[in-house]
C-alpha cells in the first residue's frame, strides 16, 4: 500500500471563531474512523510558532526554509491506503471536517527501506 500526505496550509482555514470547536470535533472524529479503519499513520498541525531551520551535514544550522519552499504551515495527515482513489475519499472526507480542499501527495516506495 501506499503512503499519502492530505494537506492544507493554514491560511486556507477561513473558519470564524465560534466555528471552531466544531471543525476541531468533526476533524477528530475523522481521524478516529482513520484509526479504526487501520490506515492512519502520523497527523497534526505545524506549530508555527516556531520557526523552522535548515540543518547541514556538518550540523550547521541556519534559520529559514530553502527559498523555493516559501513556507510550510498548516494540518497534514499521513495515511497508507491501497490506491489514490481512496486517498481521495479521505482526503474529502478531511476536507468536509476542516471546510477547506486538502491536497493529496502520494510518497514514493523505496524498496531498500
Amino acid at each position: 500500500m501506499t503512503k499519502y500526505l492530505i494537506s492544507f496550509p493554514s491560511g486556507a482555514m477561513d473558519v470564524a471563531a465560534e466555528d471552531m470547536q466544531a471543525v476541531s470535533d468533526a476533524a477528530h472524529a475523522v481521524v478516529a474512523e482513520a484509526k479504526d479503519a487501520g490506515v492512519w499513520v502520523f497527523g497534526g498541525g505545524i506549530d508555527e510558532s516556531i520557526l523552522p531551520v535548515r540543518v547541514d551535514g556538518d550540523g550547521a544550522v541556519t534559520e529559514g526554509t530553502y527559498p523555493q519552499t516559501k513556507q510550510i504551515e498548516g494540518g497534514y495527515a499521513i495515511l497508507e491506503l491501497p490506491s489514490r482513489k481512496a486517498a481521495f475519499e479521505w482526503a474529502a472526507k478531511i476536507a468536509a471536517a476542516c471546510r477547506c480542499a486538502q491536497e493529496v501527495r502520494a510518497f514514493m516506495y523505496d524498496p531498500a527501506s
